[in-house]
């Protein structure tokens, strides 16, 4: 189980930041949120790479049968990217290069915006 982390955004003020799994080992941004059977809203992952790049931050979506949040973070904290990714669709790639990918809730779409600087804060 990954350590839990809130992401703040510093851009503006949020009521409830995310509260995710801080996830940097190999095997847990494989598994990333496959085979799950739902997402709650206050759950999510974030997936971290050693480096800022479009590739190592793609993802996909198979055996994902909900649809996702999702948010590209580089290494300076602003937000890149942000999408609406549907389940089973093959891949997704960020529009610049990331260090970091938060996968939320759908319904935590308005929470970020490309711009926004954000910070990881223990939970």
């Amino acid at each position: 189980m990954p350590r839990p982390i809130y992401i703040a955004n510093l851009s503006r003020n949020l009521e409830k930041p995310a509260r995710v799994g801080y996830c940097d080992s190999f095997a847990c941004r494989l598994r990333g949120l496959m085979f799950r059977p739902l997402l709650d809203p206050d759950d999510g992952l974030l997936l971290v790479e050693k480096r800022d790049s479009r590739l190592d931050t793609s993802i996909h979506m198979f055996f994902v049968p909900f649809d996702l949040a999702v948010f590209w973070i580089n290494s300076d904290m602003t937000v890149v990217d942000k999408v609406i990714a549907k389940s089973w669709k093959p891949a997704y790639f960020p529009k610049a290069d990331a260090r970091y990918t938060l996968e939320i809730h759908p319904d935590r779409w308005a929470d970020y915006e490309i711009g926004d600087r954000v910070e990881f804060k223990n939970a």
